[in-house]
């Protein structure tokens, strides 16, 4: 609940159970796609000694086809070639693997663990924020180590009282490099000019000046709250975060002075939050009225080396801004009926800006701004919840809510004219004021416990609500649905079940799923070149239980007609692919 999240909140429960358990699974697919995990987990039912572990390992060439408005060959008269070709420089790959040791639903602790993880990666950057000329050879690497202490009990010094705590150090290292000054074309292949010359990036490597930039960065976080029961009926809740970040860069394709300049970037934040929970009139309404208290506190420091009557000096350029705000809400829920509820929340919420929004970030092609503001947003929600409700061996479940959004200093990634494609990273921002208007809709229906069919439905308006700027002349862009947001979505899922298949106590699981995104703009200018197309992707999947419940097979179908389809910028996902997994469990060994 402490947390600086707009526009609702998402209640994760993880899995309870302690029984001993060892999973194994292997994916393998398209685009050379390879995943494999192993987890598994030992509790000791004398002392309650408990020891979790996971490891993971992630491939793939990524190397799917691309085509259509947003991919161009330049060619040497300055025309536009639209090609289909492959990505040929997004390999990604990691690894890593966690492991927690402590107790569990002992006396003195209902979960106790310390843990470990470790992990690596290496990405290839194919582009920058839009796909408007590919890269090859830029990538970034980083390592993680992170260690972690969580800790729950209830009745915690007295009967009622919750506490848990959690807390991490980690210290995490990156290198992003990119010193190949070609510049190339979507075929892979060197780009010629006019006179017949290979072309070079203007500014020495892919994206800007060549960098051999190493960043690091140490973060501590610590959470912790209490929940206090003061009757079955009203509760008290406090919880509190902790988060800082000490950060620097240094590129070693600088000269050696400049090396040895080192900048520095900081960031703390502590977000402070109170709530009463109440039920009434037997539970039927259900309220959380809340505040929350904001402090961000940024500091940034730049070496410069200036020259002084013939002498090198060295100055230090340092930067600072602390920052507090308030949040506050409610939200009530009420049973008119058994199962159909009418729900409503208020509230003024704040979202402070992460380490990326204000320091940039190389590898995501992410620009500094030091200036960012939070965003604070005024969210009212009305909707209604349906079920479910059984009848003979149907049952099913269906609910609708309308939201409107009044955003001051939206928080976006800027929105650029792109009409310069030399431009290929940007900054996030503050986009003054907008509102948003707009519905979800969810519904399920099951036959049987066999046949499962749900779908939800979002739609909304989401504009630029900033009329004049400050020299009273009117935004071009006044009213207009903001860009790169997708604005009207809608999923559906059916599934189907035939169960002693084959063989006794087996699971034949069939399914079908269609996602539709309607075409939005990726940029403020309503030209039909900068406009995704819709996007109706439809995919298919099969798994089989083996009736000993241990070993599952599956495989899945994704995008199969090999539609397009687009991220928030434009940036082709991949089309038709097909998966293979296996999946073994042990349980209760």
């Amino acid at each position: 609940m402490a947390d600086d999240a707009l526009g609702g909140a998402i209640n994760v429960i993880l899995k309870k159970g302690m029984d001993n358990n060892l999973t194994a699974s292997v994916s393998y697919g398209s685009f050379n796609t390879l995943q494999a995990s192993l987890t598994g987990m030992y509790r000791n039912k004398q002392n309650g000694f408990t020891a979790k572990a996971s490891g993971f390992y992630n491939y793939s060439d990524n190397d799917y086809k691309v085509w259509g408005k947003f991919v161009r060959n330049i060619l040497p008269n300055g025309r536009y070639d639209f090609v289909r070709a492959k990505r040929f420089n997004d390999a990604y790959r990691s690894i890593g693997g966690q492991m927690e040791v402590g107790f569990t639903d002992v006396k003195w602790a209902d979960q106790f663990f310390l843990g470990y993880n470790g992990s690596s990666d290496y990405n290839e950057i194919q582009h920058g924020t839009y796909m408007s000329i590919p890269y090859k050879g830029r990538f970034s690497e980083s390592q993680a180590n992170v260690f972690s202490l969580n800790y729950r009990k209830k009745n915690f010094l007295v009967k009622g009282l919750e506490f848990t705590l959690s807390g991490m150090t980690s210290s995490r290292k990156q290198v992003v490099v990119d010193t190949v000054k070609w510049n190339y074309n979507w075929y892979g292949e060197i780009s010629i000019g006019l006179n017949g010359d290979p072309i070079l990036r203007p500014s020495g490597a892919q994206q800007g000046a060549p960098t051999l930039n190493h960043i690091n960065r140490r973060i501590t976080t610590a959470r912790g709250g209490f929940n206090y029961d003061i009757t079955k009926n009203h509760r008290l809740v406090f919880n509190h975060i902790f988060y800082t970040i000490d950060r620097n860069e240094q590129d070693m394709m600088r000269s050696e002075i400049e090396r040895n300049f080192i900048g520095t970037r900081e960031l703390t934040k502590n977000i402070s939050s109170f709530a009463y929970e109440l039920r009434a009139f037997d539970a039927k309404l259900r309220g959380n009225v809340f505040g929350k208290y904001y402090q961000q506190k940024i500091d940034k420091m730049d070496p410069v080396l200036e020259a002084i009557n013939g002498e090198a000096t060295r100055r230090e350029d340092k930067e600072s801004n602390n920052k507090t705000t308030t949040g506050y809400g409610a939200a009530f829920s009420y049973a008119i009926k058994t199962k159909l509820y009418v729900l409503t929340s208020a509230e003024q919420a704040v979202r402070l800006p992460s380490e990326e929004e204000v320091f940039g970030s190389p590898g995501e092609n992410i620009v500094e701004n030091f200036g960012i503001k939070p965003e604070i947003s005024n969210n009212f929600n009305l909707g209604f919840r349906a079920g479910p409700y059984s009848r003979n061996q149907h049952k099913f479940s269906f609910g609708v809510s309308g939201f409107l959004r009044d955003t001051k200093d939206k928080i976006v990634r800027r929105i650029n004219p792109r009409l310069n494609d030399a431009v290929q990273s940007d900054p996030f921002e503050n986009l003054g004021k907008t509102k948003s208007v707009g519905f979800e809709a969810e519904g399920s229906y099951t036959f049987n416990k066999n046949l499962y069919i749900g779908m939800n439905l979002s739609r909304f308006n989401s504009v630029f609500n900033m009329r004049y700027d400050p020299n009273g002349r009117e935004y071009d862009y006044y009213n207009k649905q903001l860009p790169n947001e997708p604005f009207f979505t809608f999923n559906t899922t059916v599934q189907y079940a035939f169960r002693d298949l084959l063989a006794k106590n087996s699971i034949l699981n069939i399914y079908y799923g269609f996602r539709f995104v309607e075409r939005f703009y990726t940029t403020w200018l309503d030209i039909e070149d900068f406009r995704t197309t819709r996007q109706h992707i439809q995919d298919l999947g099969v798994s089989y239980v083996f009736p000993n419940k241990k070993f599952t097979v599956s495989a899945d179908l994704k995008n199969i007609f090999n539609q397009q389809a687009y991220d928030n910028f434009a940036v082709q996902k991949p089309g038709r692919a097909f998966y293979i997994k296996l999946n073994y469990s042990i349980n209760n060994f």
